[in-house]
């Protein structure tokens, strides 16, 4: 199975335009009034809604480096409870860890 960076320089090089404005639409929402922090919990709040575990690795990095503490980001995990039931948390509890605990 590829990772996640591999996977993402794969549609870099393989559609460099639909990634081009792709990287622009993150880039405009990152001007909707959320600070970095924010923005990042929100996204690992989604991701984990997904189940999707390698985007959680790569936003509880980023999330750490914003200032976000482990509480922060185990309360986005733990939040979709409300939403999704338990199969989020427990595919991306531990992977999360792993990553805040690494970064």
């Amino acid at each position: 199975i590829m990772g996640k960076k591999n996977s993402y320089q794969l549609f870099i090089n393989e559609a460099p335009d639909v990634a081009d404005a792709f990287n622009g639409l993150i880039s405009s929402l990152q001007t909707g009034g959320l600070d970095s922090k924010t923005l990042q919990l929100c996204y690992i709040a989604i991701k984990a809604l997904e189940g999707n575990t390698s985007a959680i690795v790569v936003h509880v990095s980023m999330a750490k480096q914003a200032g976000a503490t482990w509480d922060e980001v185990k309360g986005a995990i733990l939040l979709t409870l409300t939403v999704s039931g338990v199969s989020g948390v427990l595919a991306c509890l531990a992977p999360a860890k792993e990553a805040y605990d690494e970064a």
